[in-house]
């Protein structure tokens, strides 16, 4: 259905909605261009982005407002959208950001705000992006390996990547989005190697996140994440699936059988979080992990925390146990870089060693970052 109709090449758009007719129509005969639509809701005007500013709406509100305060809604048209569904998406996002959708009976469920945004998420597969942060040898600074961070790029409707993860886990679409995003990255990645700008000297390794409930999906096999790789230009062996998990492991021995899988296949498996939320030792004994990583909650301030400094050397003890490499996160204090190292800890990534960069770049030189670890202070002896 079209409720207005584009031109042909037009600039980039706003759309307009109010309940109040006469503030509408003051607004367009202040605007060299404007299209008006007359609704049972209330009344739409669309216009160039460059016209129809918020100054120049604020201006207009602000005259109207003597005798009434107009409520409304301004958005701007998503031309990336199919033309059928741009304008229908911003009235939607008009109405609501007006304040007033609930006295009019257009209030919107939780559910059903959260699966229409993640109906626009999936619509915008060329738009988001993809940033690379270096994990570096802590012991001489070498480059381990990239993580690969997927970042939204939802222009009519900004989301983070975590509230976008909690409306698919809300909605039931978890691994439906897990998919899409190893999709994404893969496919930069490949677009990147055969550019010839992500490997220079040796072949680069990247880490990515998958949850531990796509993993358990009857719909996951570990042929097509091999296929899918390959079909980039990678060899298994230079992926890290990274478990992030936002909710318990329902099946703890499939998880298990499963990880092996990947493993056997030449994955390398890392349990991210440790120490926070889910990834608890017996999680992580489990599944018996290529890597863990260490919580940047952990992490952060730990140069001055004799609490964090003694649970970082359990997960290193625990890590050499059962044969699992430490990975700190969040690093971005030298004495807490310096810290980590004196307790063990082999690899690390953090602003301090290399920001996230949409090319994968070199870490920032270790030897300059490098700082005393901080004493330990003398223990008191508690009085009998």
């Amino acid at each position: 259905m079209h409720i207005l109709r584009a031109t042909r090449h037009a600039p980039e758009e706003r759309l307009l909605w109010s309940r109040d007719i006469r503030f509408v129509h003051r607004l367009a005969t202040t605007l060299t261009v404007a299209r008006l639509l007359e609704l049972e809701t209330g009344t739409v005007l669309v216009a160039p982005s460059d016209i129809l500013t918020e100054g120049a709406v604020a201006d207009v509100a602000e005259a109207a407002a003597a005798t009434d305060a107009p409520e409304f809604g301004l958005v701007a048209v998503d031309s990336t959208l199919p033309e059928r569904d741009r304008y229908l998406v911003a009235l939607s996002a008009a109405v609501q950001l007006s304040g007033i959708a609930a006295r009019i009976g257009m209030a919107q469920s939780t559910q059903v705000v959260q699966t229409k945004m993640l109906d626009y998420f999936f619509s915008l597969r060329n738009m988001h992006r993809v940033a690379f942060q270096p994990i570096v040898a802590l012991a001489c600074g070498g480059l381990h390996e990239y993580e690969c961070l997927f970042r939204p790029e939802m222009p009519m409707l900004p989301q983070s990547i975590g509230s976008v993860v909690q409306a698919a886990i809300n909605t039931g679409r978890g691994v439906e989005l897990d998919m899409y995003i190893i999709s994404t990255v893969l496919e930069r990645i490949g677009r990147l190697e055969a550019e010839g700008r992500a490997v220079q000297g040796e072949p680069r390794h990247f880490a990515l996140n998958l949850t531990p409930a796509s993993i358990l999906d009857p719909a996951f096999e570990v042929t097509s994440l091999i296929e899918q790789v390959r079909g980039v230009g990678l060899e298994p062996h230079r992926i890290t699936i990274e478990c992030t998990e936002q909710q318990a492991v329902t099946d703890v021995v499939l998880l298990q059988r499963k990880t092996k899988a990947l493993r056997r296949a030449g994955f390398g498996v890392s349990v991210d979080d440790a120490g926070a939320g889910y990834a608890s030792f017996a999680l992580i004994a489990a599944l018996r992990p290529t890597f863990i990583k260490i919580d940047r909650d952990i992490v952060t301030g730990i140069g001055h925390d004799e609490a964090k400094q003694a649970l970082v050397e359990a997960f290193v003890s625990f890590g050499r146990r059962i044969g699992a490499r430490l990975i700190a996160e969040g690093i971005e204090r030298r004495v807490d870089l310096a810290t980590l190292t004196r307790l063990g800890v082999e690899f690390g990534q953090g602003y301090l060693l290399g920001k996230p960069a949409p090319i994968p770049s070199a870490p920032r030189r270790i030897d300059r970052l490098r700082l005393e670890a901080p004493a330990r202070p003398a223990r008191v002896p508690s009085r009998a």
